[in-house]
């Protein structure tokens, strides 16, 4: 395969090059190669994208989405690696249950790689069979949950320390959520509508960075969402091994957009203004480790009730790049390389996964953008049968035209 007449981001610059693929791999970066190719001018190349955090709903959950249909959703979001999150049914946590979950894997047209979880069903009670799972595993997470006890969550790490992998924390302290649907705010007393405290995740993050400071376990912090908890995140970035995620929705919303729609429910919830815009100006300082989508599908119907009876998750992956370009980078708040290096080049590196940065030698997995076609956001442009999400009707830059994971194209839009 020859990519011709494109921009593509080398280092941090966008410079228009020719490349060659053979085999997978990228063997020439020239400024024209003397050969026939796929005709690129006025799209750009970008190192394709990887997303820690998203829920493909197989097994268990067949009729919210499947490994197939959400890979899809994926590759046309720009994306060729994701971490599926454990909370299945069965939950990967012991060589049987994982079993079904290794099956399914199988049909992703993406790399959908797997997370065990860290205790047993998610339950907090025992931990995980990590000895026996490790091998098919990228990480650990009890994603929709957050570890209840401190032994529990010590034990882990320290297990997780000795295999070298990630702890990939949902923090939440249960005991601090009373019923609630979205955060306890201005929305809810309006609205009375029972509240979360934005303290149950902060409650929960202090302990959880405390014990990986003690055990030095690498520990990676999902959806961050409030400014309590950036600020013990930063605090503890020179004195643990640990990162953090951001997800689209908490950099680009708050409780002051709420309807009473369950479009806007997710866990956690939004946040507040203040909290929006401390995530936004880490985000310019550089203290945002990973773009992260949180693209979790539930049946249309699950998502009908409103805020109070909707099922907590949202929809995102395939809006996610444009979303962030647009808001940001065309607004010069962080460069393009910035945004490559969260949504690419930062997980590839804390996760230990192969590069993407485009060069001789690496592995050829690109997503090529027309960065300059507009579009709107719809439910009915979705390829996923999930469709609730808070961004319809938003106009975004940034068309995902071509998804090639190692070489071959995995996405084409074809109109």
């Amino acid at each position: 395969m020859i990519l011709k007449n494109a921009k593509c981001l080398i280092g941090k610059d966008l410079v228009k090059k020719d490349i060659e693929i053979i085999d997978g791999i990228i063997t020439k970066i020239s400024d024209k190669i003397d050969a026939d190719g796929l005709d690129l001018k006025g799209l750009t190349i970008l190192p394709s994208f990887i997303d820690p955090h998203v829920h493909l709903r197989e097994p268990g959950f067949e009729y919210k989405s499947t490994i197939l249909e959400g890979s899809k959703s994926c590759a046309k979001g720009g994306y060729t690696d994701v971490f599926m999150m454990p909370n299945l049914n069965p939950t990967p946590s012991s060589k049987e249950s994982i079993k079904p979950l290794l099956e399914a894997q199988k049909t992703g047209v993406i790399r959908c790689h797997i997370l065990g979880s860290i205790t047993k069903n998610e339950a907090s009670i025992e931990l995980s069979d990590f000895d026996d799972i490790d091998k098919y595993c990228l990480g650990y997470s009890d994603d929709g949950k957050g570890v209840k006890t401190s032994k529990l969550m010590y034990e882990a790490m320290l297990k997780v320390k000795k295999l070298n992998k990630h702890i990939i924390a949902h923090v939440e302290d249960e005991s601090l959520l009373y019923c609630g649907c979205i955060k306890k705010g201005k929305f809810s007393e309006e609205n009375n509508l029972k509240g979360i405290l934005g303290i149950s995740e902060t409650a929960q993050l202090a302990r959880d960075l405390v014990l990986a400071k003690e055990t030095q376990v690498k520990y990676h912090m999902c959806h961050m969402s409030t400014k309590n908890s950036l600020e013990l995140m930063n605090f503890y970035k020179d004195k643990a091994n640990v990162t953090c995620e951001v997800c689209p929705h908490h950099l680009l919303l708050c409780e002051n957009d709420l309807v009473d729609s369950g479009d806007f429910k997710m866990n956690p919830p939004l946040a507040g203004y203040d909290d929006m815009m401390a995530l936004r100006e880490a985000l310019k300082k550089g203290q945002i480790d990973c773009i992260a989508t949180d693209h979790a599908p539930h049946s249309n119907e699950e998502k009908s009730r409103g805020l109070e009876k909707s099922a907590f998750g949202i929809v995102g992956i395939e809006d996610a790049f444009s979303l962030m370009y647009t808001n940001f980078v065309l607004t010069n708040d962080i460069s393009l390389y910035d945004l490559i290096c969260m949504m690419s080049l930062n997980p590839s590196r804390i996760f230990n996964l192969d590069s993407h940065e485009i060069k001789v030698g690496n592995k050829a997995n690109l997503t090529i953008v027309d960065l300059d076609g507009k579009y709107t956001i719809s439910k009915d442009r979705l390829i996923s049968r999930a469709t609730s999400m808070p961004f319809s009707g938003y106009e975004v830059n940034g068309i995902i035209k071509y998804t090639i994971m190692d070489g071959q194209i995995v996405f084409e839009k074809l109109q």
